[in-house]
């Protein structure tokens, strides 16, 4: 079962997005308010677990850009594990993680 909220910010001003994606068995719930809900389950599912619970390894390095204020906090539970997962944009290694996850916070996925 996946139950997830998405609470996104597209800079520290502005307005809060809140979108929910809701499944079990791989069917959306109707309480999924995301507006391409297919690809978000797709890389929730693909991606989560390796996201949301990353396992300890070597350091990585990480290049220093910026790529933007938008803030994304994860919060619910996935296959039965909370998840408390904050997304940004503030180096190459969390640009990655976003755009991995772009569908997740109503977006389309940077490949």
């Amino acid at each position: 079962m996946i139950n997830l909220t998405i609470r996104l910010r597209e800079d520290p001003g502005s307005v809060e997005h809140v979108f929910r994606l809701a499944a079990e068995d791989g069917i959306l719930s109707d309480a999924t308010t995301l507006p391409n809900a297919e690809a978000a389950l797709m890389v929730v599912q693909e991606f989560g677990e390796r996201i949301f619970f990353p396992q300890p390894g070597p350091p990585r390095l990480c290049t220093q850009q910026y790529g933007g204020p938008q803030v994304a906090v994860v919060t619910g539970t996935f296959h039965d594990r909370p998840v408390e997962a904050v997304f940004k944009r503030t180096d190459g290694c969390e640009i990655s993680r976003w755009n991995t996850m772009a569908p997740l916070f109503g977006g389309g996925r940077d490949v």
